[in-house]
């Protein structure tokens, strides 16, 4: 069993796990070294990411629209961290904590389940209001991708029809709020694997084709949004 400290990528990232954890070295850099410092997880039904800052020693607020499974406390439970991570629900665009509450706020595949632009602006709003004076938002979300991935999605894909994939130029200006983002994308073949498998041996084909294929056909843009 992996040590309290050292969580799994598996167990942070759940699903496609090559391609999501490109994120972790930029987000790791972002996380300040002092302690106690407390963040804020948004959707974080899983629990993986709220996991992966409770091993560091930060106290998380974990938070879902919905009520938790007992697999995301169990997971914590398993690790020893279950004191360091408090649930509670949430809604991402009316966040029910006090401004300048939490050194850091994060994100992962969230924000796409808003289905609208204006929601999504409302949401990252409320997160730069709860982060205090220099914190930080760690984020990622799901893009656009090819023209095959979206025609892909419309065919097999249930929630498609309400789910707003992001696009990383026009989108940009989500973030208006912040004072500096530090930003990328990864992602082209990976998350069209059925199985964790197939999904992995894909992502190691991406970090191939990732240089040669434009931007706004990834299928992950992930960074770290600073509040001034």
């Amino acid at each position: 069993m992996p040590t309290p400290s050292a969580p799994s990528l598996r167990d942070i990232f759940q699903w496609e796990v090559r391609s999501w954890s490109r994120a972790l070295p930029l987000w790791q850099r972002n996380v300040p070294a002092q302690r106690p410092i407390t963040a804020l997880g948004i959707g974080e039904r899983e629990g993986g990411l709220s996991l992966w800052l409770a091993a560091q020693g930060v106290d998380v607020v974990c938070t879902d629209l919905h009520d938790f499974p007992e697999a995301t406390k169990a997971l914590h439970e398993r690790y020893g961290v279950q004191d360091r991570v408090r649930y509670q629900q949430a809604d991402a665009t009316a966040l029910p904590f006090p401004d300048a509450s939490f050194e850091l706020v994060f994100f992962k595949s969230v924000i796409g389940a808003l289905g609208s632009k204006e929601k999504q602006a409302n949401a990252l709003r409320e997160m730069h209001r709860v982060l205090k004076p220099g914190g930080a938002l760690l984020f990622a979300e799901n893009l656009h991708g090819s023209p095959l991935h979206v025609r892909l999605r419309k065919r097999f894909v249930a929630w498609d029809h309400y789910w707003r994939y992001l696009d990383p130029v026009q989108d940009r200006d989500l973030f208006a709020p912040f004072a500096r983002l530090e930003d990328d994308t990864t992602g082209v073949l990976a998350n069209l694997g059925r199985s964790e498998g197939q999904r992995d041996l894909l992502a190691r084909v991406d970090a191939v084709l990732r240089p040669l294929v434009p931007q706004r056909q990834h299928t992950i843009w992930f960074g770290v949004a600073h509040k001034s």
